[in-house]
């Protein structure tokens, strides 16, 4: 696996790397570090060749720092980037050059008015293509959530990374959340008999997935600790469950929709990383 490593140098960004290193192995991290001056209002003057200098000296400082963070975790360092400038854009142009299987980042987990607004982590989502995940805090990095809605999108996202995943002595959860089918009809006065059938339906379709990921899990001589189906909002359901039992890391498929779609659709992924502190592994469905 190679993973591009988002990096400004704060706490936040540094608690993702801590956190993915006890989920994978055999990763190459390349290391980006952008000191973003795009945030500088018009008016302010800055000489651009000593400040292109001090901003490739302090990212060099970071850069250096990474490296030996990544050694201590016994994954492997792989290129050095470094750039100043709009951190957005060079971390996706980098995303694009490289051929990258994750991106990772700190978030911040801003609320209200920020949140709405949107963040560099939600823009790079929004924008890329490529898996990412998504850390805000340290945690005991031991109970992962998987989540599933059935498809084949979600039981392949699991068979792609599972090779690459320590998940011995972890403690992990699967969960899919069933539609409540009195929301996906205006018409209030449908029979409740048909209704009834409709949940019965929803209940075989969601025990057959979860099995299929077991049985996966199984395969690799990974135990389940919980299955659980769950009725109501996915997403909602999803944050409440990894509220309620503590988890450290969600794994999300994805399906790679445009960036309009996402907009005014909004997504599972992207209400479940507002407002959870767990980290947030976002899988791309491939196409």
């Amino acid at each position: 696996m190679r993973i591009l490593f988002c990096t400004d140098g704060s706490k936040i960004s540094f608690n993702s790397l801590h956190n993915i290193s006890f989920w994978i192995k055999d990763a190459i991290i390349d290391t980006i570090c952008v000191i973003d001056w795009s945030f500088l209002p018009e008016e302010i003057t800055i000489e651009e060749e000593n400040f292109t200098y001090s901003c490739a000296n302090v990212a060099d400082t970071i850069l250096d720092y990474a490296e030996e963070e990544i050694n201590n975790y016994g994954l492997k360092t792989g290129k050095r980037i470094k750039a100043c400038g709009s951190a957005i854009e060079s971390i996706i142009e980098q995303s694009q050059m490289g051929n990258y299987d994750l991106i990772l980042m700190g978030s911040h987990g801003k609320k209200g008015l920020q949140k709405w607004l949107g963040s560099v982590s939600q823009e790079i989502i929004n924008s890329s293509k490529i898996s990412a995940y998504i850390a805000k805090e340290g945690n005991s990095r031991q109970k992962l959530l998987i989540t599933t809605d059935g498809t084949k999108c979600s039981l392949g996202i699991i068979r792609e990374i599972l090779p690459s995943m320590k998940l011995e002595d972890k403690e992990i959860h699967i969960c899919m959340v069933n539609e409540d089918p009195n929301f996906l009809f205006l018409d209030g006065t449908l029979d409740t008999n048909w209704l009834l059938d409709i949940q019965r339906q929803q209940q075989i379709y969601a025990a057959s997935a979860i099995k299929d990921i077991q049985t996966l899990l199984q395969e690799h001589n990974v135990n389940v600790y919980e299955t659980v189906i769950l009725t109501g909002i996915p997403a909602q359901k999803i944050i409440d469950y990894a509220r309620m039992n503590d988890i450290d890391l969600i794994i999300l498929g994805s399906k790679n929709k445009s960036k309009l779609d996402r907009f005014l659709t909004g997504s599972v992924s992207k209400r479940v990383l507002e407002n959870v502190t767990s980290d947030i592994w976002l899988v791309r469905c491939k196409d």
